[in-house]
């Protein structure tokens, strides 16, 4: 049986680094599908995305993750003198190479191209096809997103964003975003408001109505 990625927030939990930047006051479930995570700048986003990947502990309280985990950074960097090929091919398992060379293709990424020489969407093109294509068919994904539409052109968003509504049923994402137009939806998001974390899951939910519960 295909193992299900969750990820189980316990009440409590405290993230932060030397003090707390924020608190779950109720414990939190998040099961396949995509999940957004919003906050102002400086409020922990990036700080329970790292806690959630492994690399930081939780100031108190505990969390439990099952599944395959990948977490892509914002300033996430590859060699600049290295092409996305190249890339793909050292880092992407053979038999999905193809699939990522036609998702290139199709977003209109020059894989030919020195690393070093791309724009900033064009790095984040190449950033999260490697994720999308690491992920494991036989086992539940968790892939921990840190703002990946940062300088993505809106027709490349809407690809990758067709893709996670087809992947849903075994991968779990975890986006970090500030979202750009009111009407995005967002029926599952996790929302720090000051020093408290809390889950708002409702169908038709939109970032219209989020943004005015931040402080």
């Amino acid at each position: 049986m295909k193992q299900q990625a969750t990820i189980h927030l316990d009440s409590g939990l405290e993230i932060g680094y030397s003090s707390p930047l924020a608190r779950f006051g109720q414990a939190v479930e998040l099961t396949g599908g995509t999940h957004f995570l919003l906050a102002r700048n400086g409020r922990g986003k990036t700080t329970l995305l790292r806690t959630l990947a492994g690399t930081l502990k939780p100031i108190s309280g505990k969390m439990r993750i099952q599944g395959h985990v990948q977490y892509l950074p914002e300033d996430l960097r590859f060699d600049p003198v290295i092409t996305p090929a190249l890339v793909f091919r050292m880092m992407l398992p053979k038999s999905r190479l193809d699939d990522a060379l036609k998702l290139a293709a199709r977003i209109e990424l020059d894989v030919k191209k020195p690393y070093g020489r791309l724009s900033t969407g064009n790095r984040r093109k190449t950033s999260l096809i490697m994720a999308e294509y690491s992920v494991k068919p036989d086992e539940g994904n968790i892939l921990l997103l840190d703002e990946p539409f940062s300088g993505l052109d809106a027709f490349a968003r809407q690809v990758f964003e067709e893709i996670w509504r087809e992947s849903s049923s075994n991968t779990l994402r975890l986006v970090s975003c500030h979202p750009d137009y009111d009407s995005m939806e967002m029926p599952s998001a996790l929302l720090i408001e000051g020093k408290t974390a809390s889950h708002l899951n409702a169908d038709g939910q939109t970032w219209s109505r989020l943004k005015n519960l931040m402080n």
